[in-house]
């Protein structure tokens, strides 16, 4: 049989059905592209919830307080800065999970600085429900240490602040890397 012959007879070798032997109409082609689209924009809003469902929140509360805040800051890192004192922190990290820190404090001329109310924050950059506040105890003169326990390893900002009766007296952070 030649294809003029099938053609004759009313079969032909392409055409507009399926292999199954259904035809492609408009209203199929409507159904495949809207459950695409719908399965798409689904997983699209899926997505989108967990974001934010697991967005740990803001950096700052309140940025209007904190832009009038702004100016007292300045002023306390100028008089920080106008004070000279050697502070040295360090941090390490046990098998255990234990974050050890240790600051030494010194003025201007080397003498150690006693009785100040040393206190730290370990926060960690991507998860504010991971942070870890501590007081630091003095041991020696001007030596203060304090621990935290269940400390991830990884990155973390390493806040220290010493106080001086009501007033903050030393404000340091620094990004550390704990193993």
């Amino acid at each position: 049989m030649t294809i003029s012959d099938r053609e004759a007879d009313g079969q032909r070798s392409l055409g507009s059905r399926h292999a199954q032997g259904r035809p492609l109409t408009g209203r199929s082609v409507l159904i495949w592209l809207a459950s695409f689209f719908a399965v798409v924009i689904g997983v699209n809003a899926l997505m989108a919830k967990l974001a934010i469902d697991t967005l740990p929140g803001t950096d700052v509360d309140s940025a209007y307080q904190a832009g009038n805040a702004y100016n007292a800051q300045i002023s306390a890192a100028r008089a920080q800065d106008a004070r000279r004192w050697q502070v040295r922190g360090s941090i390490e990290r046990t098998p255990g999970g234990r974050a050890v820190i240790a600051v030494e404090a010194r003025d201007s001329e080397g003498v150690p600085l006693k009785d100040l109310a040393f206190s730290a924050q370990l926060e960690r950059p991507i998860d504010r429900r991971a942070d870890r506040n501590l007081v630091l105890g003095e041991r020696n003169g001007g030596v203060y240490r304090g621990e935290a326990v269940d400390v991830a390893p990884g990155q973390w900002d390493l806040l220290l602040q010493a106080d001086s009766g009501s007033q903050r007296v030393f404000l340091s952070r620094h990004r550390v890397l704990l193993k």
